[in-house]
C-alpha cells in the first residue's frame, strides 16, 4: 500500500537451540529463549498472557477484521521454505553498515542475534526500545473517589499485564514475553533509548486527538489509522478508553525521529519527549537465586547452566512458570513475580540508559491537542508526500462485493450436515469435497471452527473464501472454543494452558502453514464475509458497535440455529476433523442434542489393540506414542463425547494412513484438472509433496491428506469398499501427556462404535478426483486473479439483477453492494 515492496521482511527460522546453549544457525524466534529447545514446537509460559481469542491475538491477526478489508494484496507474501527469515534480514542489514534498530515486541529475534553475531555488534549505531515500565503507575483499573465498593485492579501497577497482574504486577507485555532475551538486550553494551510505560500513560488517545484523527483523513494510512482506533474504541472492554489507550509504539517512533533530527545526545533537544538517563536491569528470575525448583528450564536438571550462566546468579532463581503460577500468587493481593520487570537500581547492577519519562506538551497553548507529538503524527499521516496511492477497494476501478448464494428452488436437498474442523490443511480439501458433493446427496448446512488446533482464529477467513470461491455464501461458520476443556484459567477465561496444542509447532508444516495454506491462501477470491470484532451488547458486548450485524457468531449460536431449524423429523450428521472441544461443549451445554444429531462421524483415535503395528502421529511429544492428533489435542472433550449417547462412526489413524499418499492422488488429479478446485487442489497436493520431500519439518504433512477420508464415508460411497466393526471404545484423558488421548479397546467400560477399519484406497483417490473434477457445483470465481481481472473490467450496462452467475443454474443472481466499512 505505501509502495515500499524493497523493505525486507523476516519472520521465523527452523533451527533451534541444543541442550548444551549453542545457538543452531536459523533460530526463528517462535519460542522465548528459555523455552527454545532444537524445535519450533514449545511451551507458553509467558506467551500464554495474551488471549488468543477477541481482545488478543486474533483482533492483532486480523486488525479487528480491518486487515483483509482495507489493505490492498500486495504481490509478495509467505511462501514456505523461500520466505526469508528473522536471523537473515538482521545478518543482511546489520553487515551492510551502521543501523538504528527500533524494537516495540518481544526481544527474542534481536538478542538471538547478539548472542550469535558479536562481531556485528559495532554496526548497530542506536537501539529504540518502547518496553517496560520503571515508575509507571498503571491508571487501569482504578477506582472513583469514595466508591467504597470498588475492587481496584490493576491501579497503580508498574507493568500492564492485564491477564497476569494477579501474579505479576511488574512487567509489561514486551518484556515479559522473553525476558531473558531482553537482559540480554540490555545489558549488551549497546546505547539504548528507552519508552516505558513511564512515558507512554501520559499520551493517551484522548478524546480530542481520536477526533482529530477521525476529521482529518486526508490519505488512505489516516483513514486505516482511524477505522483501526475506532473498532478499538467501540469494542474496549470499559468505558475509560480515553485514559486507558496510549500511543505506545507509534510515540516510540517519534521519540526516534526527533533523536535522529536533534541527535542522540542532546537529550533536551527531543521534540517529543523529557529523556533522563537512569541505570536499569531486566528482572528474569525471583529470589531467592540458587534454588532448583523445576522451573527454570536454564539451571534444573544441568550439570552446567544453559548458555554457561553462573550458578547462583540473577537468572538462577524461579522463573514464572504461567500467569497462574502458584509461586507467584499471593491470596487477597498483588501477585510477587517480577519475570521482566524493569527495575531501577544502582551503577554497579545495571545499565545506563536513555529513558523517555513523559510526552512533551504541545508548544501550541491554543490547540485542542495537548501533546507536541499528536500535531506532528496528524501532520505525517495526512501528508502527501510518500502517501499511498490505494487501498483494498480503490486499488480497482470496478471493485464490488458480490455475495454468492445457490439457487435450491424446487431441489430436494440431501443428508444435512454441519462441518466441524480446526483448519489443517486438510481441512480445506475436506471443505472443497463436500461443496462438490452433489445437493441432493450432501446439504452442507454450517461449518464450526474449533480454535484449539492446527491454525490460529483468524484462519476463519480462508473458510470465508472458500465458501465464496464456491459461490455458498449462505452457509453460517461459527467460531468455537480456543481452548482444550479444562484449559482456560476460571478466573480469566480467555487466556489458559497450552498443554496440547504446544505439540503443534509455530514454524515450518505448523502454524505459519496451516494460517497461510502454505502460501496459497492469497490465491483465493476475497470474500465480501470475514472476521470481524463487530459486536452487540445482546451478545455481551459492553456496546453495540457501527455494524454489529456483522459480528462474528459463536459455534455453538451455529449448531444451535441449524438444530433449530430442521424441519419435523430431520436430524443434522456432523463430521468432525479436529479435536472435539466445539462438540463436548454443545453435548454440555443442551440436554436435548442427542435428539436433533443423526450421526456423528469422527476423524480421528488410533484403535490400539494388539493388531496395531504403527504408533500414534503426535511426533513432537515423544512419550506419547499411541495418540492420534486429534484426540491428543483435547483428550477430555474426546473422552466425554465418545461417552455419550451418540451414534458415532471413526476412521481411525490407520485409515487414514492408507488415504495418505501425495503421488497417488496427485496422478488421479493430474488426468483432469477441469476445474479451478482441482487445480487448486492439485497445487496445494503438489506444494505439500515438494516440502515433504525437501525438508525434515515437513516430514509429517501428509498426515494432513487422510482427513478427507472421512468426509467420503460420511457421504456413504459404496465404491470405497468399507470394512467395518463395533468395538467398545474409551479415551484415556488422565492429565498425563504420555498417555492422554488414548483411543483404547476397552471392553468393561468402553462405548460401543462403528470404527472403520479398512477402505478401498484405489477407489478412494479415483473417487475425489472425480468429485473435484465435476463441473456441476463448480467454483463462481476460480481465483483472486480471476477476481481483479473483474474488478479491473467496467460493469456491463445491463440490471445486476439479470445477471447470471455461474457454470449452471445452481446459482443465484448474486447481490452486489459496496463495502460497508
Amino acid at each position: 500500500m505505501m509502495g515500499r515492496d524493497d523493505i525486507q521482511v523476516g519472520i521465523g527460522g527452523e533451527d533451534g537451540i541444543l541442550f548444551d546453549g549453542t545457538f543452531l544457525p536459523d533460530v526463528g524466534g517462535y519460542l522465548s529463549l528459555a523455552e527454545q529447545e532444537n524445535s519450533t514446537a514449545g511451551g507458553c509460559r509467558y506467551r500464554q498472557a495474551i488471549p488468543p481469542g477477541a481482545g488478543g491475538q486474533l483482533d492483532v491477526d486480523s486488525n479487528y477484521g480491518l486487515r483483509k478489508d482495507f489493505l490492498p494484496r500486495g504481490k509478495r507474501h509467505y511462501s514456505p521454505l523461500k520466505q526469508p527469515t528473522s536471523q537473515h534480514v538482521m545478518m543482511e542489514t546489520l553487515s551492510s553498515g551502521p543501523t538504528i534498530v527500533l524494537l516495540i515486541g518481544s526481544h527474542t529475534n534481536f538478542a538471538t542475534f547478539l548472542m550469535t553475531n558479536p562481531e556485528l555488534k559495532k554496526n548497530v549505531e542506536h537501539v529504540f526500545i518502547m518496553a517496560g515500565g520503571i515508575r509507571s503507575e498503571n491508571p487501569t483499573g482504578c477506582c472513583p473517589k469514595n466508591d467504597t465498593s470498588c475492587i481496584p485492579g490493576q491501579c497503580g501497577d508498574r507493568g500492564n499485564l492485564f491477564s497476569a497482574y494477579k501474579s505479576n504486577p511488574f512487567a509489561e507485555f514486551n518484556l515479559f514475553l522473553d525476558p531473558f532475551a531482553a537482559y540480554q538486550v540490555f545489558h549488551s553494551g549497546l546505547p539504548i533509548t528507552l519508552v516505558p510505560l513511564d512515558a507512554t500513560n501520559t499520551i493517551p488517545i484522548n478524546r480530542e486527538f481520536f477526533l482529530a484523527i477521525e476529521k482529518e483523513q486526508n490519505t488512505y494510512e489516516a483513514q486505516y489509522v482511524s477505522e483501526s482506533l475506532k473498532l478499538t474504541h467501540d469494542t474496549w472492554f470499559d468505558d475509560q478508553y480515553y485514559t486507558s489507550y496510549f500511543m505506545w509504539d507509534s510515540f516510540t517512533s517519534g521519540i526516534l525521529l526527533s533523536s535522529i533530527w536533534n541527535g542522540y545526545t542532546n537529550i533536551e533537544d527531543n521534540d517529543f519527549a523529557e529523556l533522563k538517563y537512569r541505570y536499569i536491569t531486566i528482572v528474569t528470575s525471583n529470589k531467592p537465586y540458587g534454588i532448583h525448583d523445576g522451573s527454570n528450564p536454564l539451571f534444573d536438571n544441568r550439570t552446567m547452566p544453559k548458555f554457561h550462566l553462573r550458578k547462583g546468579g540473577v537468572h538462577s532463581g524461579h522463573t514464572q512458570t504461567g500467569i497462574q503460577d502458584p509461586f507467584c500468587l499471593v491470596p487477597n493481593g498483588k501477585g510477587n513475580c517480577m519475570d521482566g520487570y524493569t527495575k531501577e537500581v544502582d551503577a554497579s547492577e545495571g545499565v545506563r540508559v536513555l529513558v523517555a519519562e513523559k510526552a512533551k506538551p504541545n508548544k501550541d497553548i491554543n490547540s485542542a491537542l495537548d501533546r507536541e507529538y499528536f500535531t506532528s503524527f496528524l501532520n505525517a499521516l495526512n501528508s502527501k508526500h510518500q502517501t499511498s496511492k490505494f487501498n483494498m477497494k480503490t486499488e480497482f476501478p470496478s471493485y464490488k462485493e458480490s455475495i454468492f448464494k445457490p439457487n435450491l428452488n424446487g431441489k430436494l436437498s440431501g443428508k444435512p450436515v454441519i462441518l466441524d474442523l480446526d483448519m489443517s490443511p486438510g481441512d480445506f480439501v475436506t471443505l472443497f469435497y463436500l461443496l462438490k458433493m452433489p445437493l441432493e446427496l450432501i446439504d452442507l448446512k454450517a461449518i464450526t471452527i474449533t480454535a484449539n488446533g492446527w491454525a490460529n482464529a483468524a484462519t476463519i477467513d480462508i473458510v470465508y473464501d472458500i465458501l465464496h470461491m464456491m459461490g455458498r455464501d449462505d452457509i453460517p461458520v461459527g467460531l468455537g472454543e480456543f481452548f482444550a476443556l479444562g484449559q482456560a484459567y476460571p478466573t480469566f477465561s480467555s487466556t489458559g494452558d497450552c498443554k496440547y496444542r504446544k505439540a503443534i509447532p509455530h514454524g515450518a508444516g505448523g502454524y505459519i502453514d496451516s494460517d497461510t495454506l502454505f502460501g496459497l491462501a492469497r490465491d483465493l477470491p476475497c470474500s465480501p464475509r470475514r472476521y470481524t470484532a463487530h459486536n452487540s451488547v445482546k451478545y455481551g458486548a459492553p456496546r453495540d458497535t457501527e455494524h454489529h450485524e456483522l459480528r462474528q457468531p459463536k459455534a455453538r449460536e451455529v449448531l444451535q440455529n441449524v438444530m433449530n431449524e430442521l424441519d419435523s423429523g430431520r436430524k443434522a450428521t456432523i463430521l468432525t476433523t479436529g479435536p472435539l472441544t466445539n462438540i463436548a461443549t454443545f453435548l454440555s451445554s443442551n440436554t436435548n442434542s442427542n435428539s436433533k444429531i443423526e450421526k456423528l462421524y469422527i476423524v480421528g483415535g488410533h484403535v490400539e489393540d494388539n493388531e496395531a503395528s504403527d504408533g500414534g502421529n503426535v511426533f513432537t511429544v515423544p512419550s506419547n506414542k499411541k495418540t492420534e492428533f486429534n484426540m491428543y489435542l483435547d483428550p477430555l472433550a474426546a473422552k466425554q463425547v465418545l461417552a455419550s449417547k451418540l451414534n458415532m462412526t471413526m476412521i481411525p489413524l490407520n485409515v487414514l494412513r492408507k488415504a495418505s499418499s501425495f503421488t497417488r492422488l496427485l496422478r488421479e488429479l493430474a488426468q483432469a484438472k477441469e476445474t479451478p478446485e482441482a487445480m487448486f487442489v492439485h497445487r496445494l497436493v503438489s506444494r505439500m509433496l515438494r516440502l515433504h520431500c525437501s525438508h525434515h519439518a515437513y516430514a509429517h504433512i501428509d498426515m494432513f491428506l487422510g482427513e478427507v477420508v472421512g468426509a467420503a464415508i460420511m457421504a456413504d460411497q459404496l465404491q470405497l469398499n468399507l470394512v467395518s466393526q463395533i468395538r467398545p471404545v474409551s479415551v484415556l484423558a488422565n492429565g498425563e501427556v504420555g498417555s492422554d488421548g488414548w483411543t483404547i479397546v476397552d471392553h468393561k467400560n468402553g462405548n460401543p462404535i462403528n470404527v472403520i477399519e479398512d477402505i478401498d484406497s484405489v477407489a478412494y483417490y479415483s473417487h475425489l478426483s472425480k468429485i473435484l473434477n465435476e463441473t456441476k457445483q463448480s467454483a463462481v470465481i476460480a481465483s483472486f486473479s480471476a477476481q481483479k481481472k473483474l474488478w479491473n473490467t467496467p460493469p456491463p450496462r445491463i440490471d445486476p439483477q439479470t445477471l447470471c452467475i455461474g457454470s449452471s443454474s445452481f446459482y443465484q443472481n448474486a447481490t452486489f453492494f459496496s463495502s460497508i466499512h
